[in-house]
């Protein structure tokens, strides 16, 4: 391990040189105009809600916090303000069939201007119709007619009781109705007694006449109701002739108003011959409309009247431009809209003054925005809003109808025409999803603007970087920063993006940092922002997330989770993980043990058969039974049987980077070369033995650290890391003292070999033409020791056969 080269301070940690800015405080610094780093993402935009055309939506790749929503609000405002503003749409009665409202779409304004007309006319008529009824005019013009058919009617009567005095009989009204009685010479009626006293063949005479007279009172009888509907009939004619003239005089203004709109001069005609039809709706008084009503219903009677309301359901007077509309809860009725019912004595109802748009109508000629997962996790939403972009219609409807769910009668609303574009916000495991479970996902959604999590860091951008921190702590309403607090703020963006060359673009974490160090400041009563106070809150943030990395080490300590920091060990190795603490991940070790014997050829690992292992490090157990195949038992069987363990893991394991730890595990075993205890492994491997990148190396260098320091730094102690992973170190200050102090130690390697010689401190030996190791090396006791195992299983297995055929012999 003394030769092995341990890292310096210096490739720790890149520190941001604050001499290179040329500002004092970020007041002097401009705003940036744009979110940094997302040029391809904007060029997508920029392109997707530009193109007008039949499946051009737009889905946006990129985890919440990159400046996506802001982005993509900022790019349709400027896009949508040179836009038209779209028209109003409204529902209106049908009159041949109410379950079945018509829709209108109007120009801007003019959805409220004729639901404003309307409501006047209907008003209007509730005036004048009454007065219509109660005037000079029509009373005298239904006297006379009332008059008219009154003579005319009673004409027959007047005449056949003219014929009955002439047969001595007079027309009569009794209880039972009309009858006809003899009369004496004086013309009274003669009483039954008198008449019961005549000779009888007179008493024949006079019943043969009134028979006679009944059968003509009964024709006449039975035109009764024919001359009543005849009077009906033409007394409607003449309130239809009052009312038409009526009508006719309030809505001559109003069809002036309107004569450039056909679909509203056709609406005005239906609503004329619904008030002429149904004039009495205007003309009786409540106390008639609700004499015959039961008591429970009267407070809940819909006004009749209300056929003629308008229903609004995008009012765009007040809009200018295209509108855009983020909806955050995108159920179904909140994007379709829905259809409301009234409860009278328990039955429902509704009509078409019920209905209620949603996002959908008023985004309808310009842009709806969703998240991706809400709207993926609102039953029916998804697919309703499939249907509606590949129909380019827009119906309200109950979402349950479909599904058979409801049995009330509703209504069934006619279409509006659908015009536009839906932008949805998600990841990019989302968006991968839909593209191979849904086909119908690419035909509608054919852009995608992928953001960018990181950006490269350089002087250039470091100054940009600058400038978005001045842009955010203005509009946050923040105290300045000064050269080394954006410095500091840069170099947590570098150790947030894992990569010393990089930065991180997560505006939000960006902004929570500034909001924190803003706090910091003010409790130190200072008015700029200065280093200390931005690693006050990285610290803080730290030390909030830290009980649980607490614990760990203090079992460590206590010896109840097993890990060694000092001596050698056989099969046994440190490995590092990193786990979940809320909003921040930790790294701790884990101890690995190997152990073998004759077997197989096969790698077993415990937590995989125990089925607590993912798919990523299974892949890389088998990697590593490659590698051991390939590397040292070319050409002979490889005839072992090894088992491997994290031990005291309790959960599930996913991922690659303990790799290169299992497999020094089980070398160690095979070859009984004992491991540095000192020091902890991290870094992937494949069949070729080359070491690969891992992440959270910073984590997992400084769970290991702080697990040493606890239990007591010897100087001995490091961490072992892929080459490949130098360029991510953004150290912890304290880290970085130690290794400058020669306390702990962290070791590059590129390939197993490497990585062995430091783990065991001997030299692991490189494979010469024969494919044979040097002798003492590592690497040939490891041959050695599957060669004698191949050799012990030859033996056995002749041995079995012999014992075999001399039993059966």
């Amino acid at each position: 391990m003394s030769e092995a080269r341990s890292l310096k301070p210096e490739d720790l940690y890149s520190r941001c040189d604050t001499g290179k800015f040329s500002f004092k405080t970020t007041d002097e610094l401009d705003d940036v105009e744009d979110v940094v780093g997302q040029e391809r993402a904007t060029e997508a935009i920029r392109f997707g809600i530009g193109i007008r055309r039949g499946g051009y939506n737009l889905y946006v790749l990129g985890e919440r916090g990159t400046g996506r929503r802001a982005l993509i609000g900022r790019r349709l405002r400027d896009k949508a303000t040179d836009e038209a503003t779209p028209p109003d749409a409204v529902y209106l009665n049908n009159f041949i069939d109410g379950r079945k409202p018509a829709a209108l779409t109007l120009p801007a304004g003019k959805g409220v201007k004729l639901q404003d007309d309307m409501k006047r006319l209907v008003e209007d008529l509730e005036a004048a119709l009454p007065a219509t009824f109660e005037s000079e005019d029509y009373r005298a013009r239904r006297k006379e007619l009332e008059d008219k058919l009154q003579e005319e009617q009673g004409q027959p009567l007047e005449e056949l009781k003219n014929k009955a005095q002439k047969e001595g009989l007079a027309l009569v009204r009794t209880a039972q109705g009309m009858a006809f009685a003899p009369v004496r010479e004086d013309g009274e009626i003669m009483p039954r007694e008198e008449f019961n006293e005549l000779p009888e063949k007179e008493r024949d005479k006079v019943q043969e006449r009134i028979s006679e007279l009944e059968s003509d009172l009964e024709k006449i009888l039975y035109q009764v109701p024919h001359w009543q509907r005849q009077s009906q009939r033409k007394i409607r004619e003449l309130d239809r002739e009052f009312t038409r003239i009526t009508v006719d005089n309030l809505m001559e203004d109003l069809r002036k108003a309107w004569e450039d709109h056909g679909k509203v001069l056709d609406y005005f005609d239906a609503v004329r011959a619904d008030v002429i039809d149904n004039v009495k709706d205007f003309v009786e008084n409540e106390d008639s409309k609700k004499q015959h009503m039961p008591p429970g219903l009267m407070q809940q009677e819909e006004r009749p009247l209300d056929r003629y309301r308008v229903n609004v359901l995008v009012d765009n007077s007040k809009a200018e431009g295209a509108p855009i509309v983020f909806e955050d809860h995108p159920r179904y009725q909140n994007l379709f809209g829905s259809i409301e019912h009234t409860s009278r004595m328990g039955t429902l109802f509704t009509d078409f003054t019920l209905i209620k748009g949603g996002a959908l109508h008023r985004a309808n000629g310009g842009y709806l925005v969703v998240e991706a997962r809400h709207l993926l996790t609102q039953p029916l939403a998804w697919e309703g809003l499939k249907r509606a972009l590949f129909s380019e219609s827009l119906k309200v409807e109950p979402p349950g109808r479909e599904l058979l769910m409801i049995s009330t009668v509703s209504l069934e609303p006619e279409a509006i025409d659908l015009d536009v574009k839906v932008v949805l916000l998600g990841s990019r495991r989302i968006y991968q999803l839909l593209n191979r479970l849904d086909p119908e996902f690419g035909q509608l959604f054919k852009v995608a603007a992928d953001f960018e999590d990181t950006m490269p860091r350089d002087e250039d951008s470091q100054e940009l970087y600058a400038r978005t921190i001045a842009t955010i702590a203005r509009k946050k309403g923040l105290m300045p920063l000064d050269r080394g607090a954006t410095a500091r703020v840069i170099e947590q963006g570098a150790r947030e993006a894992e990569d010393a060359e990089r930065l991180s673009i997560h505006t939000e974490s960006i902004t929570d940092l500034l909001r924190e160090a803003d706090f910091w400041a003010q409790e130190r009563h200072q008015d700029v922002i200065q280093r200390e106070d931005v690693q006050k809150s990285v610290d803080a943030r730290k030390y909030r997330a830290g009980r649980v990395p607490e614990k760990i080490r203090e079992e460590i300590r206590r010896g109840t989770l097993l890990i060694d920091t000092e001596g050698q060990r056989v099969g046994q190795i440190n490995s590092l993980a990193t786990s979940d603490a809320g909003q921040m991940s930790f790294g701790h070790p884990c101890r690995v043990t190997a152990r073998v014997r004759l077997g197989k050829g096969e790698v077993k690992d415990i937590q995989r058969e125990a089925k607590l292992a993912g798919r990523i490090y299974s892949k890389a157990v088998m990697t590593l039974s490659g590698y051991l195949g390939a590397h040292y038992a070319p050409d002979f069987p490889l005839m072992l049987g090894a088992s491997l363990v994290f031990e005291q893991t309790y959960g599930g394991i996913e991922g690659d980077s303990a790799t290169a730890a299992e497999l020094f595990a089980l070398l160690s075993a095979l070859a009984d070369v004992p491991l540095q205890q000192s020091l902890a492994v991290t870094g992937s491997a494949n069949q070729y033995g080359e070491v690969q990148a891992i992440g959270g190396v910073n984590e997992k260098i400084e769970g290991f650290f702080a697990t040493c320091r606890e239990k007591k730094l010897t100087g001995e102690q490091g961490v072992l890391i892929p080459a490949s992973n130098v360029k991510h170190l953004m150290l912890r200050e304290e880290v970085i003292e130690a290794v400058r102090d020669g306390k702990f130690g962290i070791y590059p390697f590129s390939t197993i070999d490497e990585g062995l010689a430091i783990m065991t401190g001997q030299t692991s030996g490189e494979r010469d033409e024969k494919n044979r190791f040097p002798e003492g090396t590592v690497n040939y006791r490891v041959q050695q020791r599957l060669m004698e195992m191949a050799r012990q299983t030859r033996q056995w297995s002749k041995g079995e056969d012999g014992g075999s055929q001399s039993q059966a012999e």
